[in-house]
Order: C-alpha cells, then structure tokens, then sequence
C-alpha cells in the first residue's frame, strides 16, 4: 500500500510535525533555564521542558521508534529529577542539555527520514547523562513493550484499595472520532491515569450496535474511573492535556469521610447501562512506564496544546486563547500567490485601460476601480501574511551553530537573540540559514577573541555575539554583531595585496577595505581548520544575500566589534516601485530607496572631470549618474542640465542622484525571477508585467551604483573637498 492510501502516514507525519513544535518549545525553555539568575528557574519553565522530551517519547513509542524511546526516556528521567529539586543544574549541566537537545532533534529527523542513526553519539550523551545522577551503570531503561501498539483490547487488573489516598473522583472518558485519528490510544491514557492512584475501571458499551451496524471509525464506548489518589484535579486533567478537545471528560470528585475509604457507586443511570460483562478489573502490569504520553496531535484543535512551548503565557497564569490552526500543502499556497500576481497586473490593466478611454475621474466606473484596487491590496497583503513566518525557527538553528562553533575553536560564547519573533517571507527565510550559518562561524571564529585576550582587553572572558531582527523602513534588517577585537583593517588589506586581489598602491576608506572581506577566496585565517581558512564563505554570504534581493553592509569600530546588517525585502512576490522611463526603455525602481524627484537647473549640476559630476543638494554635494550610460542603453551626454534626477538613499546611508527621462507612474508590480538561463546583467534584480502587457526590468539600485564603485569613491571624496573648501 502507498503511503499516500495508508492512514498511518499521515498520523506519522503529523507527529513529526508536531516534534518540531516540540524541538522548539524545549529550546527556549533551555534558553530560559539558563538564563535564570541565581539558578532560580521558573518552576513551569522547567515543566515545559520536560513536557517537550515527554510528548516526544510517548507519541515515539506508539510508532515504534525505539531509538528514540530510549534517548527521550533517559534525557527525560534527568529533567524529572530536575523538576523535583533534586538536581540543580549548573553551566555544564545546562551545557550538556542544549547537547542532548541537539541530539534529540537529530535523531526525531533521522527516524523521519528513515536514514541511519547516529547510535555512537547517544551513548556517549547517555553516559554523561547518567553521570549527572550519579549512575554509573546507565538509568533504568525503558521496556520497549510498555508501548503498546494502537488497537489492542483494554484488560486492567485493579490493584487493592484499601490504601488509605486523600480525594475521590470520578472520571467520565468518552473518546471522539478524531482521538483516533491523531494516533492517540486510550489505553496509554487509562494507564497514566490509573497510575495517580488506586482505581476501579469500567466500560461502558451500551451505546455499542450490532456487529452489523457497527461502524468501524465511530467510537462507541466510554469508560467510568473511580479514582483513589493523593493528586489534586488539575494533574488529573493534566493526563489528558494532548487530547483536550479530541475526547469528552468529566470529573467529579469529595474529599473522603474519616474512616475506611470505599469506593462510591457509580451513578444510577449510568450503572443501569453496564452490562454485566464489561466490568472487567484487572491489575496493570508491573513493567508499566509511568507518566506513557499518547503522541501529540494534529493542528486544528485547542491552543491550550501549545501553552507548553509558550512560557511567557504559562509563567502570567493565564489560559491561552483558543484558536484553530490549519496546516496546508506549501504548493497551494504557491498557488494561491500566483493567482493573486495575476490579479494585481489584470487589476493594473484596466486600470491603465479606464485611464486611455478618457472617463471622468468621478465617474461610477473610476470609483469602483478605485475599491477594486483597494481590494486587490488587501488581498495581496492578507497572502504574504500567510506566507510570512517568524524568524525563531532560524534563531533557533543559530543557537545550536554557536555551540557548535565555539566548542571547535575552545572559546566559550553566548548567543543573545532578540526580534524573533519578526516574520518574513518563507522562501526568505529558508534561503537565509546558510548565510547566517556563515557569518556566525565568522563571528565565533574570527571575531571574538580568546578567553585570555578578552581579559587582557578588559573584557569578560565570554564573548558575546548578538542576533537581531526588526522591520524598518518596509524591509527586514537582521544583524550579526559581537564584541571582538573588530577588523584589523591593515592586515585585511596587506592580505588582499599578497592574494593579487587588489593593487598595492590603491588608496581606499575604511568601508572599502571591510568590503574585501566579500571578495572570492579571501580568508584572514592563518590554518585551514573545520570552520574556516579555506578562502569560502563570505562571498558565498554576499551572493546568497543578492540573489534575496537584500544587501549586506559591515560596521567595525577596534577593541569594540562588528556588526553585519542584512538588508531584506519583506516578500520576493510584490513590490512598490516607481515606473520610470529611460533611453526609450521602461524600469522599475523600489519605491523605498527613492526620497525625492529633482528638476537640475545650469546651477545645480558641477563637474568634477570629465565625464563626472555631483548635484548640489541642500548644502551639500551628491554624485550624479546616467542611468541611462550606467545600463549601456545611450552614451554620456553633454550638459544635464533640465534633466530629470531621483535622489535615493541605500541601506548604507549613501546617496546619489539618478538622471531619468521621465516619471510614469507609482504602482505595485508582481515581480517575476529571471530564469538562470539568463544572462545576471548587473543591476537588474528581476522583471516584471505591466498595465498594458509590457515587460519592464526591475532595478537594483544599490547594485547599480556599487557598480560604478570605483568612480563613487573619487566623487564623494571631492564632493567633500567641495564642502569644506565652501
């Protein structure tokens, strides 16, 4: 049978699904932990984290992935004595959780993906694990036949009651259809809870039809507990945490009288309804694992499933608000933003096509094109929200890189992250971990300097490096910064020399030489090691970064750090942009980079040399370009004077002035990627469909420029002579 007719497949593949919401709420529980102070951890934090190993090992032993049973079990029996107060971890306790972390993650993507399992590895983590506990002779494992495979028939064995317990309560379990679906046994859940206490378990099948009638996905039985136990109401809820809205519950319950403790009869009408037959009570086996979670369910139920990776709303006490999460296939999406590409350029067509008839700006037909558009928008904007995804995920990988990182070079290092929570476009976020994955290296490699280094310069012995993301001005900045040494920027530049990758003699600013460290197979690392020395890596970055249509800026000050600053659209679907005419051709430029349109008058323009020239702009002086000779579409021309400019801004704060031969319009356009078989001219960053079924190119503006990067230095450097001698 295929995967896509087996049931089964799907449930497996919502489990792993539902391991990464796992993977990633026991990363920032760990996170919180260490970065308690005082060791005091948040109690509930610490529940998290060991709700996260515990639904991993119960939804992995209904599929019988044994491996990762055992890893779970004994990772999960250490944070149990954590939770107890047993242990309290210190910096290597909590060094070696994040390890174990890892590894979980690792072996819930092998198992996933069939592929072999890094066996030598859990045993080495497995030993230290033990160690902690001071067992030398490994934790008691956990028996593969505790799990027991979905289907089997209930038989429980009840053990005595004359226990004298503290509360009484009776528990009325009725599964739906969808417990069933989601993989989840109820079996697993009478076991855990018969493990609270001592109990007496009844089923009732009266609602059970002939074999005839029975049909095999409807669940007709339910079971009545009687529940003898120390433990208060909301730890008997908490067994039924995973299957919260997939079952009907419900517990009554009085604390006992003074004397013998009897179990109270069950209610009339329900005891009428039990067959004689169905009052089986039978002892639960000896070799039962406690605390058994059923497998963690699909998406679309309650919200109250994610308070366990949700610490900031567990620690306020506060339920989380209920709310349906859906989870569809990437390519309808895919789809979805494609048509809605489509409506944008149909919607700017007769928008264009209303235009050239002539009508009255006021009339009924300009209106409702008017809504149209305002529609449209909303449309498009409600799609890239749905592909918009927070970066933590990213963040998250980043963190288990500096651990990485810093335990191969023998330097000890701390990630801060802040903005995770800022959502970007998927396809962005998935093409940027190989960047971030190299600047980090960099960062932890070249950047911080060693503990004795460090405390030379007055620094703390732990370096730090910092990852950060927000919004800004309609695209998305994330930063690399650390607190090193910064660049050394005359060995960067006597390196490139000795590499041939620049002439001795050149003269260059302190934002040039920073930008040699993006230049093909330049390296400051003086031994090829594991992370680095192999001239590979940055300018992998830089063009990683383009090809997103973002552009990497480096900011270094000595003894204080550097920082790298990612500049990135929100979404690779759409953009803003100002419809502008030169040489006879039609380009597009990114509205946020344009500031302001100027008319140049004979006063305005000043030549540098020939052939070059700057625009006097408010008191100061801009270089001005043809975009028109920089795109090779006309030669340079005599004056530029009654010529029409743009003055951009880029992300690194320069300016120049663009010469243009004419304005067309400010409008949204659908951006379509150019086809690798194309030639990469540089400057163009896509193309695009207008109005009236033209093909316009899409500018990029700062590659524009850095372009015409050795004319830009000489301009701005005589345009401040120009100043100063003002």
């Amino acid at each position: 049978m295929s995967d896509q007719n087996d049931p089964m497949a799907e449930i497996r593949a919502s489990f792993f699904i539902e391991c990464e919401e796992l993977l990633e709420a026991l990363q920032d529980g760990l996170q919180e932990m260490e970065e308690a102070e005082d060791g005091s951890e948040d109690p509930e934090t610490i529940n998290v984290v060991f709700r996260a190993v515990h639904s991993i090992k119960g939804g992995a032993g209904a599929f019988g992935l044994e491996a990762l049973v055992r890893f779970a079990h004994r990772y999960e029996t250490v944070l149990d004595e954590v939770r107890n107060g047993v242990l309290h971890p210190d910096s290597d306790a909590m060094k070696l959780f994040f390890l174990a972390a890892d590894h979980l993650s690792d072996l819930v993507r092998a198992c996933r993906d069939e592929t072999p399992l890094p066996e030598e590895t859990s045993e080495e983590l497995l030993t230290r694990l033990d160690a902690l506990l001071g067992d030398e002779g490994g934790a008691e494992e956990v028996a593969p036949e505790d799990f027991q495979p979905m289907g089997l028939s209930l038989g429980l064995d009840l053990p005595d009651l004359d226990a004298p317990t503290a509360n009484h309560f009776t528990i009325r379990f009725k599964p739906e259809q969808e417990l069933f679906a989601t993989g989840n046994e109820p079996l697993m859940l009478l076991r855990n809870l018969c493990d609270l206490g001592t109990s007496s378990v009844r089923c009732n099948l009266a609602d059970l039809p002939a074999l005839e009638d029975l049909a095999p996905e409807t669940p007709y039985i339910e079971w009545l507990i009687e529940l003898e136990t120390e433990a208060a109401e909301p730890e008997i809820r908490d067994v039924f945490e995973f299957v919260d809205g997939l079952c009907e519950i419900e517990i009554t319950g009085a604390a006992p009288e003074q004397g013998p403790t009897e179990i109270a009869p069950l209610p009339e009408e329900l005891s009428k309804a039990l067959p004689e037959e169905a009052e089986p009570e039978a002892a639960l086996p000896e070799t039962l694992e406690p605390q058994v979670a059923p497998p963690p369910t699909t998406a679309g139920k309650s919200e109250e499933r994610e308070s366990a990776k949700d610490t900031g709303e567990a620690r306020k006490g506060g339920a989380a608000a209920a709310k349906s999460v859906v989870r569809v296939d990437l390519e309808r999406i895919e789809r979805l933003v494609n048509l809605v590409g489509e409506l944008v350029i149909n919607q700017a067509m007769l928008s264009q096509s209303l235009d050239e008839a002539g009508l009255s700006p006021h009339s009924d037909a300009m209106n409702g094109l008017e809504e149209f558009q305002r529609l449209t928008r909303d449309i498009q904007d409600s799609v890239m929200m749905i592909r918009a995804q927070p970066v933590k995920s990213l963040f998250q990988r980043m963190s288990r890189i500096v651990r990485e990182a810093s335990a191969a070079v023998d330097k000890d290092v701390r990630l801060i992250t802040e903005g995770e929570g800022t959502e970007v476009d998927k396809t962005v976020i998935e093409r940027l971990s190989d960047p971030l994955t190299h600047m980090i290296r960099n960062a932890v490699d070249h950047g911080l300097e060693g503990a004795a280094d460090r405390e030379k310069a007055g620094k703390p012995r732990a370096g730090t490096v910092k990852l950060t993301a927000a919004h800004r001005s309609g695209r998305v900045i994330i930063e690399v910064a650390d607190d090193g040494a910064g660049i050394n920027r005359k060995r960067v530049q006597e390196i490139a020399v000795s590499k041939g990758l620049i002439p001795p003699e050149i003269q260059l600013s302190d934002s040039e030489i920073d930008n040699l460290l993006f230049l093909p197979g330049f390296s400051t690392a003086k031994t090829v090691s594991n992370l680095s020395g192999r001239g590979v890596g940055m300018d992998v970055v830089k063009t990683a970064i383009q090809s997103l249509g973002g552009r990497i800026t480096i900011n270094s000050e000595p003894n204080k750090g550097t920082t790298f600053s990612i500049s990135l659209p929100l979404t690779l679907a759409v953009l803003d942009g100002m419809v502008v005419n030169v040489a006879g051709e039609t380009l597009v430029l990114p509205l946020n980079v344009v500031v302001e349109t100027l008319s140049l008058g004979p006063d305005d323009v000043q030549m540098l040399r020939p052939g070059h020239y700057v625009v006097r702009v408010r008191g100061g002086f801009v270089p001005l370009y043809d975009l028109g000779v920089m795109l090779g579409y006309r030669q340079q021309r005599k004056t530029e004077a009654g010529a029409i400019v743009l003055l951009i801004v880029l992300e690194d704060s320069t300016r120049a002035a663009l010469v243009i031969d004419g304005i067309q319009d400010q409008r949204q356009v659908v951006i379509k990627g150019l086809d690798d078989s194309f030639y990469r001219a540089p400057g163009i960053a896509a193309a695009t469909i207008l109005g009236d079924g033209q093909i316009a190119l899409i500018l990029d503006p700062a590659d524009v420029i850095a372009g015409m990067g050795h004319m830009r230095g000489a301009d701005l450097m005589l345009s401040e002579r120009m100043i100063a001698n003002e």
